[in-house]
Parts: structure tokens; C-alpha cells; sequence
């Protein structure tokens, strides 16, 4: 047995030219983030990984926006990564035909609503399932009623991945925020995370309208592809739920202001919703700033900056925010 695992990994390591500085890299990864793999995983797993590093040192030496970096996820192809994190079918915005009202007047150059009051909850993580749209509407949901009621209190995913889908939302397949907020008026309430908490896994609705501790009035939908008016909402209200295209470059993403030209900007691509938490501008780009919902320690501290004016990724097909 002990022959063939040296033949079987003198056979894998020679395959694909890894070095012993390749092996040294994937273990100093691996202690990082408590990664463990059987022998077969390890080299299935260090070649994945030596591979996603070349693509992010390449990256980095070129001339871009932003740098790309090693993650909790560098062991991973993109395509076991589409299925764990991101919606397994591309959503088409139903929120097509907008409702919202600009505010016609003089906007702030830039805004930061984690900076302006204690109205946006710390990143929180989806695990493997698809439900992004939970978290983005939760944060969204989370800030509104902190910026209008006072109170900033962590609100239920679990409950939507749950009980939302009768109006179109899939649980851990997918689903899009300007429909949760739909569910959660004609619910007529969320529940917190406390008392429904999150399990990253499909189960039986078990809401307890009396427990219920947010509540949506209507929802605004933003008219698709208007990138001005999302500015307008942030701006002048609050954080707005919004969904877009993520792509394999995206995955690897450290810090500065993300742009692709892999991905595309219409309604029927998107597969992962976020929350843009306010903008900016950097080096005469201008940004978003949103929240992610893979964790902490992805990104900036679990946020993100993408460019703002261009509908990257399709990112301003389908934004919506609650009135409560």
C-alpha cells in the first residue's frame, strides 16, 4: 500500500510539473484555513489549487483594478464553486418595470452607511447553499428598519430559504431579494436570526407570527438598468439589495475595484445578490461598496468594491429595497 501511494503521487506531482515549492504553498494554505484531504484528495486538491494560484499570480502582474488572492476557497474549481455558493439557475429579474422615485436633488459624492450609525450587521456567511438572496435581503431589510426604526437586529435567512417559496424563491437554488421582500409583507413579518436561526440546508417553514421582529410596508423596485437611480436610493435612503454576474475571476477577488470583461449585463445572467452598503470613487473610478455574505475573512473584510456606471456585471438589472 505504502508503494503505491509514492507511485500514485510521483505519478500525479510528475503529470502536472508541481514543485516542492507548489507542495509548500498548498500546506502553508492549508494550515491556514484547516483544510484535510484523504491522499487522492490532497493531490486532487494541490493541483486545483497550484492552478487557481498561477491564474491569481498572473492576474496580479498585470495592470488592473484590483488584486486577486488566495481564499478558503482556492482548493476549488469554479465550477464546484458555482454549484456550492452561487444560485444554481441564473435568476431573470422579474423587477423590470421600477417604482422608484427619484429624489431630484444634490447627492453626496460619496457615502458609507456602516460609517453613518450603527445600521448594517457584521458579514455574515452562507456556507454551501445558494442562498445569497437570503442575506442580501436580510441585510437590506436589517439596515432599513435600523435607519427608520432605531434598531439594528439580525434578522432570519433560514426563514426565507424555508418558507418563501411561493413567490418564486428556491431555497438553496436560488431566489431573488425584490421577491423575499414580497414574501415578508404579505407574511406579514421575519423573525430574528436568534429565534429562526441559520442552517444552510433546506427544511420544514416553521414561522411564528408572533415572534415575528421586522416587517416590510411595500417594495421598491428600482427600473432596471438604471444605475443613476440606485445612486439616488443609496444616496438619499439606504442600502439597496441589487444581484449580478459573478465569474471565475471573481472568485479569487483580495481588494480594489473589481471590473470583468467576462461577464455579462443583462437581467438573465445573474447569480449571486449582495447588498451595496454606499460608493465612492478610487484613482477616477467610481465604486460601489457591498457586502458578501461568503464570510469575513473573502475580500475586504467580507466586502467588495465593484465599478459603479457601467451596470458591471449586470449588477443594476434587478436592485430593489423595502419600505418599511
Amino acid at each position: 500500500m505504502f508503494v503505491f501511494h509514492v507511485l500514485f503521487a510521483a505519478s500525479v506531482t510528475s503529470a502536472f510539473r508541481l514543485s516542492e515549492q507548489d507542495e509548500f504553498h498548498f500546506k502553508s494554505w492549508m494550515a491556514q484555513y484547516n483544510k484535510e484531504y484523504n491522499l487522492k484528495e490532497y493531490y486532487q486538491r494541490l493541483q486545483i489549487f497550484t492552478e487557481n494560484k498561477k491564474r491569481i499570480d498572473k492576474h496580479n502582474e498585470g495592470n488592473h483594478s484590483f488584486t486577486m488572492g488566495l481564499n478558503e476557497f482556492s482548493d476549488m474549481t469554479f465550477s464546484e464553486f458555482r454549484k456550492s455558493f452561487l444560485m444554481s439557475e441564473p435568476q431573470n429579474c422579474s423587477a423590470t418595470k421600477g417604482n422608484y422615485f427619484s429624489s431630484n436633488g444634490l447627492l453626496p459624492d460619496s457615502i458609507d452607511w456602516r460609517k453613518k450609525g450603527n445600521y448594517v450587521t457584521p458579514v455574515k456567511n452562507q456556507g454551501g447553499c445558494g442562498s445569497c438572496w437570503t442575506f442580501s435581503t436580510t441585510g437590506c431589510l436589517e439596515s432599513v428598519t435600523a435607519i427608520n426604526k432605531g434598531k439594528l437586529v439580525p434578522l432570519s435567512e433560514q426563514q426565507l430559504v424555508d418558507c418563501a417559496q411561493d413567490f418564486n424563491n428556491h431555497g438553496c437554488n436560488g431566489g431573488l431579494p425584490s421577491q423575499a421582500f414580497e414574501y415578508i409583507m404579505y407574511n406579514k413579518g421575519l423573525m430574528t436570526e436568534q429565534d429562526y436561526p441559520y442552517t444552510a440546508f433546506e427544511g420544514k417553514c416553521v414561522y411564528k407570527p408572533g415572534k415575528a421582529a421586522a416587517f416590510v410596508n411595500s417594495v421598491v423596485n428600482i427600473t432596471a438598468y438604471n444605475e443613476l437611480e440606485m445612486v439616488d436610493a443609496v444616496g438619499t435612503h439606504n442600502p439597496v439589495s441589487f444581484a449580478f454576474e459573478v465569474t471565475s475571476d471573481f472568485m479569487s477577488y483580495h481588494q480594489g475595484v473589481y471590473t470583468s470583461t467576462e461577464c455579462h449585463n443583462t437581467t438573465d445572467k445573474v447569480n449571486h445578490a449582495v447588498l451595496a452598503v454606499g460608493y465612492g470613487q478610487e484613482n477616477g473610478t467610481p465604486y460601489w461598496i457591498v457586502k458578501n455574505s461568503w464570510g469575513s475573512s473573502w475580500g475586504m473584510n467580507g466586502y467588495f468594491l465593484i465599478e459603479r456606471g457601467k451596470n458591471m456585471c449586470g449588477l443594476a438589472a434587478c436592485a430593489s429595497f423595502p419600505v418599511v
